[in-house]
């Protein structure tokens, strides 16, 4: 879905937030294919199907950079959507600290990226915003 994104072969999800990152690289689809080999190798490795055929043609790109706040955000959302939507997976999870980031990435330290959604919570009620952090 990401690459016909990015390819403008789609009305939606144009705005998705995570799109930014490779919507701001010099060649957004090399990217997002670079992005989707590494996914593909640890499907295939956890035993998983994955279309390799549908990937976009990749090459041989910059790292981008991604900051420690961003990593950690990412960590916690998606083990927020663990513990409600499987259970048994968060659980195993939990044993991990922090994950070794995608191979495309170079981690430097910072704060959440500026084009993040971030819950917060306003008075007991959760709200989703764009991130006021600065990267």
């Amino acid at each position: 879905m990401a690459q016909a994104v990015l390819a403008g072969q789609t009305r939606g999800y144009k705005d998705h937030p995570q799109l930014a990152r490779f919507q701001d690289t010099p060649a957004p689809r090399k990217y997002i294919a670079v992005y989707l080999q590494a996914v593909h190798v640890e499907a295939l490795r956890r035993g998983y199907s994955f279309d390799a055929g549908k990937m976009g043609r990749s090459g041989s790109v910059e790292p981008l950079t991604v900051t420690t706040g961003q990593l950690d955000h990412e960590w916690v959302h998606l083990q927020n959507k663990l513990k409600a939507r499987a259970p048994s997976w968060f659980a195993q999870v939990t044993r991990v600290e922090c994950p070794d980031p995608h191979p495309l990435f170079r981690v430097v330290p910072g704060a959440v990226a500026v084009w993040e959604v971030v819950a917060t919570t306003v008075r007991g009620n959760v709200r989703k915003g764009k991130s006021h952090e600065h990267r």
